[in-house]
């Protein structure tokens, strides 16, 4: 059984590739006016073919500037991107835009670049993020971990994204994942036919909130992901 996982896993590595670089990329590249509806539509073409389903509880806050969520690997965007059509602008590592393949679709897909490693990365983000709003009216998803984990417990939430809302005075919606790990684990290189749940928690909007409600919102998170596991046996 552990083989055949390990089988599947590298099968979906194969799959998530292959479906970006010849079908992802060149749409954006082509029909670049359609880029929400292409990586929608492919997205839930590529969890079909893993194996993976969605559900859903509460409901997508549509006028959400920024959407938090807890992240365990490739299958929370891929899930997400599947289950609607908002256009998001990922925030990701600065390394993945010179990756072959990714690099690519994250251009073409105008999602947001992170400098870790540079002092003024922040600057930028919030730039970013600011043009998102403004500019191209559309949402920016953003893991304030800042990495994939692999334990139930939330890692400490990254600064800059309490700082950019509270520059920017954004309205929030906290999304918690479950199960993605259990369709697509990058780190024990195992895979499994599975569902991917989706937990959208009430919005908040930055500017009301009293001085803590980063914390507050890292504590909500951390309650329901704790009684998903132990009330339905699904872990983050």
């Amino acid at each position: 059984m552990k083989t055949f996982a390990t089988i599947r896993f590298y099968w979906g590595a194969f799959i998530i590739s292959f479906n970006t670089a010849v079908f992802m990329i060149p749409a954006l590249m082509l029909f670049g006016r359609y880029k929400g509806t292409i990586v929608h539509h492919i997205n839930r073409l590529t969890l079909f073919m893993l194996g993976g389903k969605l559900k859903q509880t509460g409901q997508m806050d549509k006028s959400a500037d920024m959407y938090v969520m807890n992240h365990q690997g490739i299958i929370d965007i891929i899930g997400l991107e599947a289950l609607q059509n908002n256009h998001l602008r990922w925030v990701a590592k600065k390394e993945l835009f010179d990756a072959l393949w990714f690099g690519n679709l994250l251009r073409y897909g105008e999602m947001i670049s992170l400098d870790r490693d540079n002092k003024a990365g922040l600057i930028k983000l919030i730039k970013d993020v600011k043009e998102s709003k403004e500019l191209y009216h559309r949402p920016v998803a953003i893991f304030p971990e800042g990495t994939r984990a692999d334990k139930q417990p939330l890692l400490p939430f990254k600064q800059g994204t309490k700082i950019i809302a509270e520059k920017l005075q954004l309205r929030i919606q906290p999304v918690v994942i479950t199960g993605s790990k259990w369709v697509l684990n990058e780190h024990e290189h195992s895979a499994h036919n599975g569902t991917v749940h989706y937990l959208f928690l009430p919005s908040i909007d930055v500017g009301t909130q009293e001085e803590d409600w980063f914390d507050t919102l890292r504590r909500d998170m951390q309650k329901v992901i704790d009684d998903e596991f132990n009330n339905n046996h699904r872990s983050r």
